[in-house]
């Protein structure tokens, strides 16, 4: 047998992390995430006038023309304003997901998420958290929005604005991953900003945020088609039903399932040893 040289000391396991390690990791996160926030405040000013032009402008502007008729789970005929309220809380946590996911391509190219990724923590943990905070993130921006839709005459019943935080979390943990798993393809900045306007505006209008379903179907079955094969439109249904206290099941479903699999292509896509695409020169 070959004699241990001094060089070759025999490496020392990790003692295992405890939960109060995990939830140090998870609250250091957030934390940074939040301090992140509070201190890009246009990045709050934006969040809140591009889904607040389309309900003053927009609605107003298209009120006459695109009716709603009864529809669930709207049990009278209810103003444009308040049926595109919905869609814009979901366009609010799907800009916020990419943009949590901008700042992660950033960090990796300064050196922050790489440091991240070197800790003890697992990655598929670290990730995770990542992806919560920008939840926790994404979900203020839309009570914040609510708070000024309000005086629009968007006004659900009281309960549904605790029956739609489930929904939000989990549509919001939807479109963060699929942001998280667009920051681990892409390896440039400069190609992030524009991939995300590829990934935003045809999410968005494909979808039943601005339209019942049924309209599309009725001027282009194939634009429909589109729109049932967007997950995005679920998000949105899912959080239309949850504001109005209901459960739409097959919106739930899909959210549900998408998330577990954008999160697992994510986590795989993270792990030097594999990943989607090939590395060169060992970085990320």
């Amino acid at each position: 047998m070959r004699s241990m040289g001094v060089d070759e000391a025999p490496a020392v396991p990790l003692p295992p992390l405890g939960v109060a390690a995990y939830l140090r990791c998870l609250g250091g996160i957030m934390w940074r995430e939040s301090l992140r926030f509070l201190h890009q405040r246009g990045r709050f000013i934006s969040a809140l006038v591009r889904p607040l032009v389309w309900l003053f402008i927009f609605a107003a502007g298209f009120r006459s023309v695109l009716g709603v008729s009864i529809i669930p789970p709207y049990e009278t005929y209810v103003l444009y304003e308040v049926y595109i309220a919905p869609g814009l809380m979901a366009m609010i946590q799907l800009f916020a997901g990419m943009q949590s996911s901008l700042a992660m391509v950033y960090d990796r190219e300064m050196g922050n998420m790489r440091t991240l990724l070197t800790s003890p923590f697992p990655r598929w943990y670290l990730l995770t958290s990542k992806l919560l905070a920008g939840v926790v993130v994404s979900v203020l921006q839309v009570y914040a929005f609510l708070l000024v839709a309000w005086f629009w005459e968007v006004e659900p019943p009281l309960p549904g604005y605790l029956t739609v935080l489930p929904a939000l979390i989990l549509s919001g943990l939807m479109l963060g991953s699929i942001g998280l798993l667009l920051s681990s393809l892409i390896k440039q900045l400069e190609n992030f900003a524009g991939v995300m306007n590829f990934i935003i505006f045809p999410m968005f209008f494909t979808s039943s945020a601005l339209y019942p379903l049924w309209r599309v179907q009725e001027s282009s079955p194939f634009l429909y088609d589109l729109c049932r094969l967007n997950p995005f439109t679920y998000a949105v249904e899912l959080i239309r039903f949850a504001f109005y206290g209901q459960l739409n099941w097959p919106a739930l479903a899909v959210v549900a399932g998408c998330t577990v699999l954008f999160m697992g292509l994510s986590v795989y896509a993270y792990d030097p040893s594999k990943g989607l695409l090939a590395r060169r020169g060992g970085g990320m």
